[in-house]
């Protein structure tokens, strides 16, 4: 990617309104108006050690790579990062954990060096060859939240997606020490050629979010001493 164009698309609106909606209890009910919904969950796997190798494969692009995309993860800016908005966080009873605020969040490597995500990020997979992502369909991170025992983050679209919509991946570990991915997401064509498409782009989302769920349960790759 040239920095020109870097710079034109961190400068981009995500292209819908309703950010944040993957986060609401009753998306498969009650989607945005003309959105069609999308929800898989499943098992990746059980222990501490599982659960460290989900959250850092899912914050460093590993569960699209797992899934056979090429990605390509462009930093926000500082100056940017500055300016990402936090929205209010809320408990499980649904009652307001953490205020809403404006501000960076910490970068944070994983032991081998890898950077997980933040708010601001602009993520790009599609199919790779050689050195070149075709087919890119361009996202920015606009949500992120990070818990002891749950993680999760949502992406939403940028001009020159064939979609208009937003997915989110929420990683949590239960009592029990399973861990769970569950990957939601709402979305329409957002160019003329994909409506003919939507019954074969819509197949197409629940296959790929299932590659998801497969890519978190591959083999834990052993950390630097």
């Amino acid at each position: 990617m040239s920095p020109d164009r870097d710079r034109v698309r961190r400068e981009q609106a995500v292209t819908y309104a309703a950010v944040g909606a993957t986060q609401a209890p009753d998306l498969m009910q009650y989607p945005p108006t003309g959105y069609r919904p999308l929800e898989q969950r499943g098992r990746v796997g059980h222990g501490d050690e599982r659960w460290a190798h989900a959250v850092d494969e899912l914050l460093t692009g590993g569960v699209y790579r797992g899934a056979g995309m090429g990605v390509r993860i462009t930093p926000v800016s500082a100056t940017d990062a500055e300016r990402e908005y936090q929205p209010v966080e809320f408990d499980e009873s649904g009652e307001p954990a953490e205020p809403a605020q404006v501000g960076a969040v910490d970068e944070v490597y994983t032991g081998s060096g890898a950077r997980h995500v933040r708010p601001g990020d602009i993520i790009v997979v599609g199919l790779e060859v050689g050195s070149r992502i075709w087919l890119p369909l361009p996202t920015r991170v606009v949500l992120l939240e990070v818990d002891e025992a749950r993680v999760m983050y949502a992406v939403g679209t940028l001009p020159g997606h064939p979609f208009s919509g937003e997915e989110s991946f929420t990683l949590e570990q239960t009592d029990d020490g399973s861990v769970w991915l569950t990957v939601r997401s709402f979305a329409r064509p957002a160019a003329w050629w994909a409506w003919p498409l939507l019954p074969g782009l819509l197949l197409a989302r629940t296959m790929i979010a299932r590659r998801f769920l497969r890519a978190l349960m591959g083999p834990i790759s052993a950390q630097p001493a």
